[in-house]
């Protein structure tokens, strides 16, 4: 089933969760991918939130796959900034392989982030935020 960013958004966490363990890592991405905030999901308010964040704060991510680095699109005008490694891993949602985004030893900012992503449908991924262990929020990327 292909996916896009409106039917995450209409979906609960529990779909969120349950489409992310049911995903493939897939391949580390390379180029630039539009991201979507999923806050509150399922809810009425989660597409405003999400145009706040995208207008306002972040719009996504560019990965360079042969460098295994990723930089953060943000600010209104979209800026390039806040460096993440990109490498596989295991997921600490259930323990099996994803792409994890590394903010730890490149960014003061975003030093307790982590992100972990998975293939949802072609070109398009599924993540979760980790703030040290606590999990935050959920995202999506389109390539």
């Amino acid at each position: 089933m292909a996916y896009d960013a409106q039917q995450l958004l209409d979906m609960s966490q529990q779909q969120l969760d349950d489409l992310f363990r049911a995903s493939p890592a897939g391949d580390i991405p390379s180029g630039e991918a539009e991201g979507t905030a999923i806050i509150a999901p399922g809810t009425t308010y989660s597409l405003a939130i999400a145009k706040i964040i995208n207008h306002f704060g972040w719009q996504g991510k560019v990965f360079d796959a042969e460098n295994g680095v990723l930089k953060n699109k943000i600010t209104v005008i979209g800026v390039e900034a806040i460096v993440a490694e990109v490498s596989k891993g295991e997921s600490w949602l259930d323990g099996k392989e994803c792409i994890v985004l590394d903010y730890s030893d490149t960014s003061l900012v975003a030093r307790r982030i982590r992100d972990e992503i998975r293939l949802i449908s072609p070109d398009f991924y599924l993540g979760k935020v980790y703030l040290g262990k606590d999990r935050l929020i959920d995202f999506c990327l389109k390539f």
